[in-house]
């Protein structure tokens, strides 16, 4: 799925920094999650399938934790190139990945198996190093959790 013709930010890791379980592109048996920046927030989908459950219908909750934690690694590392001027369609690999420092999951309802979701991202703040992000993941209409993040970009 393409948005804007953009790249998506996991794509732009270096190799030596694309192994994670949840969004690397090379980690061939993950979750190959993709972030895409449009406008000022980013969105990334995800399919889940039954291996994913936890009652009957249901996402298991660890899935909706790891998802908005590697969307919120990409989505702060996508605003940090937006605040350092580095246009994403127009370079091979970005300087910078961040990694999890806090993750504060909601859920607000059962997310349901089967229904494609939608993770979104906004910049709530960049200090320094520090960048918080606020996500939704939402199946269908129905927000099934919040969650927000502090990352930190890894020193170059």
């Amino acid at each position: 799925m393409m948005h804007n013709k953009s790249k998506a930010i996991q794509d732009l890791y270096p190799d030596e920094l694309a192994h994670c379980y949840g969004c690397g592109k090379n980690n061939l048996d993950g979750y190959q999650l993709k972030t895409y920046l449009v406008g000022d927030e980013t969105i990334a989908h995800f399919l889940p399938d039954e291996k994913f459950t936890a009652l009957p219908g249901s996402v298991y909750g660890g899935l909706v934790a790891s998802l908005l934690d590697c969307h919120g690694t990409g989505s702060a590392a996508a605003f940090v190139c937006v605040q350092e001027n580095i246009n994403l369609n127009e370079v091979e690999t970005i300087p910078v990945r961040c990694v999890t420092a806090s993750l504060k999951v909601d859920f607000k309802a059962p997310t349901p198996m089967g229904v494609e979701l939608k993770l979104r991202g906004k910049l709530q703040s960049i200090e320094g190093r520090k960048i918080w992000v606020d996500m939704t993941l939402s199946a269908d209409d129905t927000i099934c959790a919040t969650g927000e993040i502090l990352a930190i970009k890894i020193k170059d």
